[in-house]
């Protein structure tokens, strides 16, 4: 009965659950850094693995599980998976316990078993990436790129935990975490972003191969980023940041000449896709600024915790999480219509029921989502006028930690709406209100 339970639907709804539980330790940090409240030093280190591990990453699998279901020549939507799913958790929550007990060398162990679960699935994910995305998203070798910075982080991380070249350890540190920020998450991002939208907006990309370059000069921007923060060179932050800049402005062109193309209805994924390429541009000209912020020996304004916060959540509540957002408010009822309807013909009015759901409030989540990201970097520009436990600092964080529970909170009830209807019991309830 429990291996029953393992489908893909499993890793989608546990990934968005532990960016739940994140998000509340997230809240918890941002509060006692604006009121000055002490809190535990490890909460920082659960809530980042706890998002980008935990839910992110596992989002990912449980997409591409699903996607690999669908689009087989006979899908097979009962396919289950329990050593994935259970071996995937058991060694993150095991891997947070002991980041959080301060037990490093058992959390390189952790680690070392988690990259080797990650591993396993990487033969059919890359098999599915090849066979499904290649031709309408970016070069092949831009996938094997994003899969490189995984694994490449994740051993960095291992190694960390087991204490190598602790004399470096500082400039480890930046590559364990921008590495596959960088490398794999906003470039699974996009991947995922030009995947889905010609699906929602029921068109093609009008210029492939301008997806193409964008990919490529995204690829090629955030490597030489990656090798400036190495480097501690400015300098070659601030060129890579223009390549960056550049490719997220090509990117927003696509998107702009999809749109204008297509007929179709607005929708919930299609609003968090557009959301997440104004935020990438955001986050995109904010790097540039703190780049140029560091160029003088004096910088003109002071960065603090509170400004790398709110520039880091840019890029993962702005970017990564709408694009989340929008692959699952598109997917998921594609993925549980055809488990349950097999038949193509008796599917769309259910498919429609759910994709119903789905839009549902749409408005909110993505004012949520949207304002809430703002009112952090808000609280952030605020400092540079105003002491941190001032007034405005004040309201600007509740606000912003308001906004984003709610959102986060909104998506979650539909996902559990969703994924607990049947057909008749879905049609029921809409007919019923």
């Amino acid at each position: 009965m429990v291996s029953r339970r393992c489908t893909p639907l499993a890793f989608l709804l546990t990934g968005f659950s532990w960016l739940l539980l994140a998000a509340l330790a997230g809240t918890a940090t941002l509060l006692g850094l604006v009121y000055g409240t002490p809190l535990p030093s490890w909460l920082r280190t659960v809530h980042v693995h706890a998002v980008l591990i935990g839910g992110i990453l596992q989002l990912a699998l449980g997409g591409v599980l699903a996607s690999i279901s669908h689009t087989e020549e006979r899908p097979n939507h009962a396919l289950t998976y329990p050593l994935l799913y259970f071996g995937f958790n058991g060694a993150t929550t095991a891997l947070l316990v002991c980041l959080a007990s301060g037990q490093l060398q058992l959390a390189g162990i952790a680690g070392l078993v988690l990259t080797a679960i990650v591993a396993s699935s990487v033969n059919p994910a890359w098999h599915h990436i090849r066979e499904t995305l290649v031709t309408i998203t970016s070069p092949p070798w831009v996938h094997a790129v994003m899969l490189s910075a995984l694994f490449i982080g994740m051993l960095i991380g291992t190694g960390m935990a087991f204490g190598w070249m602790p004399e470096y350890r500082g400039h480890i540190r930046l590559l364990h975490l921008h590495i596959p920020l960088f490398g794999f998450f906003t470039v699974l991002g996009l991947i995922v972003t030009q995947a889905t939208l010609p699906s929602i907006l029921q068109t093609r990309w009008p210029s492939p191969r301008l997806n193409h370059v964008m990919m490529a000069l995204m690829t090629i921007g955030l490597a030489a980023l990656v090798a400036g923060f190495a480097a501690s060179s400015v300098t070659v932050q601030l060129a890579s940041g223009c390549i960056v800049l550049l490719a997220a402005g090509v990117h927003a062109f696509s998107q702009f000449q999809i749109r204008q193309a297509s007929s179709a209805a607005a929708t919930a994924a299609s609003d968090h896709l557009f959301l997440s390429t104004i935020f990438l541009l955001l986050m995109s000209m904010a790097g540039l600024f703190m780049a140029v912020n560091f160029l003088s020996e004096k910088p003109w304004l002071p960065i603090g915790s509170l400004h790398l916060a709110a520039y880091a959540h840019l890029a993962f509540l702005g970017f990564m999480v709408n694009v989340a957002c929008a692959a699952m408010s598109c997917g998921l009822p594609v993925y549980l219509a055809a488990g349950q309807v097999p038949n193509r013909k008796k599917r769309l009015p259910y498919l429609g029921q759910l994709e119903h759901v789905m839009n549902r409030w749409r408005g909110l989540q993505l004012a949520g989502l949207s304002f809430g990201t703002m009112a952090l970097a808000t609280a952030a520009v605020l400092t540079w006028s105003t002491p941190l436990g001032a007034l405005p600092v004040g309201i600007a964080t509740w606000s912003a930690a308001g906004l984003l529970l709610g959102g986060l909170t909104i998506v979650a009830a539909k996902l559990a709406q969703v994924a607990g209807s049947r057909p008749t019991s879905i049609h029921s309830d809409r007919h019923g209100t």
